[in-house]
């Protein structure tokens, strides 16, 4: 009997390459392979494009803009432009981030069906063994496939925090948030990270009143003192209530349907307090989405909260078996993710030996005004007992921003004293993304900050910034 259930059992299909997941690893790999004429699926369980396109940057960033249009028109008489009373309609904020969303989607999902030699499953994957999977769909029977290379990049979600009495009262998280069709009276944020502070002044320009609750001393905990300090201060010039050296002891329920439907108890440092609200978004880190996929079958190594463990070369312990993404444990960028894909196709299709050994990693927290960063802050030079010198300059002291009438922030650079060489650069102020990629850029071709200092930038643009920037070191 054993013998024939043996026989019976369907052989796994077979490809050169499958792939668990459809980010911005995920899918373009699938149809570079497909390009160089390996056969191979990819699996999706959900939507077509992974965190970024479906419920991270472009949403979000799409829904900021929305709200610095609110901002921008509330402050129409500092520009002598007046403007009658301001209306936040957030089903349309809704429609206009949900039509972004579905164009970016459609186009990656067309993409992977129209590529030759890719197939793409619709379902969820997970090991059966080192290289074989079985994949679930909704309507249909499971089928397993297997594959001498499998690549994971199923990407992270929000987690969420053992806190007495959460599952008591409704919750949203920086997905459900964005789905919501009215403000919310009084929302209450738990965090403060780049979520957290992205969603509470979004929100507070909608015209939510707005309270952050921070357990470290500051917000932003891997940034540089000064800067957190520097957008706290943001923050709550906008309105916003920052609790830091706060702790959630407890939720409980309030009155259903009005501003105090949710009670927050919290402990600060002066003692204890219960914060009333509307609405409660959970923005205290995310989670590996690694759990359903049976990663023990595979052998495959994770660490203590469930990230798969990879190499400089993005190999996990087990032969053939690579992780990309968030899934890794590394930068969660969608710009990493992406890296990671070039990666893997350098050494996988074209023969290379690249790594993710000393990359610049760039970020930016798309709070109003941007904050970008690039290389060392200075408290990550300490640690490591580098020696800097720091220039440092207040957004106020640049001619554009004073003339755009956007002068918060400072400007901040970490200079090797014996190079010259631009080590770290963070800015926080109008377009201080853009800013922090000129920087990169010069970062990247070893420029020594005295080109930047000496060059000559059109006036006025925020550019020329960056003669007083290197021209104002502490001394």
């Amino acid at each position: 009997m054993a013998a024939s259930s043996t026989s019976s059992q369907p052989q796994p299909e077979r490809y050169d390459v499958i792939i668990i997941g459809t980010g911005q690893s995920g899918g373009p790999l699938a149809t570079a392979f497909g390009a160089a004429g390996r056969k191979t699926a990819i699996v999706e369980r959900e939507h077509v494009g992974g965190t970024c396109i479906n419920v991270g940057c472009t949403p979000t960033k799409t829904m900021v803009a929305s709200a610095r249009v609110a901002y921008l028109a509330r402050r129409g008489a500092d520009y002598g432009v007046q403007t009658g009373p301001i209306e936040i309609d957030m089903t349309t904020v809704r429609r206009r981030k949900r039509d972004i969303v579905e164009s970016f989607r459609s186009g990656s999902e067309h993409r992977l069906r129209d590529s030759e030699n890719v197939t793409l499953l619709m379902g969820e994957a997970s090991f059966v063994d080192a290289h074989t999977l079985d994949v679930s769909f909704p309507d249909a029977p499971p089928q397993r496939i297997t594959a001498p290379t499998i690549i994971i990049n199923t990407g992270c979600r929000p987690a969420v925090p053992p806190i007495p009495g959460l599952q008591s009262v409704p919750t949203l998280n920086s997905t459900t948030i964005m789905e919501l069709d009215r403000v919310p009276s009084r929302l209450i944020v738990l965090g403060g990270g780049y979520i957290a502070l992205e969603f509470g002044q979004m929100f507070r320009r909608f015209g939510a009143r707005v309270t952050l609750i921070e357990r470290g001393p500051q917000l932003l905990s891997r940034d540089d003192e000064d800067i957190a300090a520097e957008v706290e201060r943001i923050l709550r010039e906008d309105g916003v209530e920052v609790l830091l050296q706060t702790k959630t002891v407890r939720i409980e329920p309030g009155q259903s349907g009005t501003e105090e439907a949710i009670h927050v108890v919290a402990q600060g440092p002066e003692g204890e307090r219960t914060l009333a609200g509307s609405h409660l978004l959970v923005a205290t880190g995310r989670t590996p989405n690694t759990e359903r996929l049976n990663v023990s079958a595979a052998g495959l190594a994770t660490d203590p909260r469930g990230y798969i463990r990879v190499n400089e070369r993005l190999e996990t312990n087990v032969p053939g078996v690579y992780a990309l993404g968030d899934v890794n444990g590394g930068p969660a960028f969608t710009h990493i993710s992406y890296d990671d894909y070039r990666i893997l196709q350098a050494n996988l299709i074209h023969n290379e030996h690249r790594t993710t050994a000393g990359r610049l990693v760039p970020s930016v927290v798309y709070i109003d005004p941007q904050l970008g960063h690039v290389g060392l802050s200075e408290r990550e030079a300490k640690a490591q007992g580098k020696h800097v010198r720091v220039a440092k300059m207040p957004m106020s002291y640049v001619a554009r921003a004073l003339e755009t009438d956007e002068p918060r922030g400072v400007m901040k650079a970490l200079v090797d004293p014996e190079t010259d060489q631009i080590l770290g650069v963070t800015i926080l102020g109008a377009e201080g993304g853009e800013i922090m990629s000129m920087l990169e850029i010069a970062m990247m071709g070893k420029l020594p900050y005295t080109a930047l200092r000496d060059a000559i930038f059109a006036h006025p643009t925020f550019a020329e910034s960056l003669n007083n920037l290197f021209s104002s070191f502490e001394e």
